[in-house]
């Protein structure tokens, strides 16, 4: 049970706090909540001669004040209902178990009116944003060289494609001159949307027959590398079928 004394000190307070808060929302202006759309906060009449960037920016920094907005409005509503149960005689009692709240809780929290064990923000939300899907397999994946993957056009091959046109990488940061602008980003040898050079000019049906070569430039700087190097593949010669067959034969 509470004493008069200590009675007295948390609504004493309890009221201090209610003061500076409402203080604080005056002095904000309520956050400009108190207009009607944002531009009138900012002396703007429409969107229409901003630039998108900017308003992203107003719009981050209304949310914002939303946000803060909404916490100074929970922490008066606690004060209030925590001061009401002082006038009805119920302060220091759980309004969900009836129980004493401890005396070591009301002190550090004076405008609570819940026991440890009914408080309502015990609950540790896991939700994410929708936007965060975006993270997930297969388009969050980056940097997955070394690991299991599929091969489908994920964050990584993004990433490639869109640094070609700058980062912030400079010609000077590497240690070895490129011959184009274009391969000056971050893995910028890497295929992009495939794995294999060949992948990109050979094709067959749907059931995996009438394999063709397409003559693609990228065809013909494969070959080229083939021939520098004195090799029939990337991965090796293939022995005459005759001589060694390179799979074996089904039957």
């Amino acid at each position: 049970m509470l004493s008069t004394e200590q009675l007295a000190n948390l609504r004493l307070r309890l009221l201090k706090e209610k003061e500076e808060l409402e203080e604080n929302l005056n002095q904000n202006d309520h956050f400009g909540f108190e207009r009607g759309h944002y531009h009138e906060s900012m002396g703007e009449l429409s969107s229409y001669d901003n630039h998108p960037a900017d308003e992203g920016t107003d719009l981050y920094e209304r949310e914002k004040d939303n946000a803060l907005l909404e916490r100074y409005k929970i922490q008066l509503g606690n004060i209030n209902k925590a001061l009401q149960s002082m006038e009805n005689g119920t302060y220091g009692k759980c309004e969900v178990c009836g129980k004493d709240i401890p005396v070591e809780r009301l002190e550090a929290l004076p405008n609570t009116t819940y026991c440890i064990e009914h408080s309502p923000d015990q609950m540790t939300s896991h939700n994410r944003p929708v936007e965060e899907g975006v993270l997930m397999p297969p388009f969050g994946k980056f940097d997955m060289d070394e690991k299991d993957e599929n091969v489908a056009f994920d964050a990584e091959d993004a990433w490639q494609v869109v640094s070609q046109w700058g980062t912030s990488e400079t010609p000077s940061d590497f240690a070895f001159t490129k011959e184009h602008y274009n391969d000056v980003s971050n893995e910028a040898e890497e295929n992009e949307g495939y794995v294999e050079d060949f992948e990109n000019f050979v094709g067959n049906d749907i059931y995996g027959k009438n394999i063709t070569v397409y003559p693609t430039p990228q065809h013909e700087q494969y070959e080229n590398a083939l021939d520098e190097e004195g090799i029939m593949t990337s991965f090796g010669d293939l022995p005459a079928f005759e001589h060694d067959p390179y799979v074996e034969d089904d039957r």
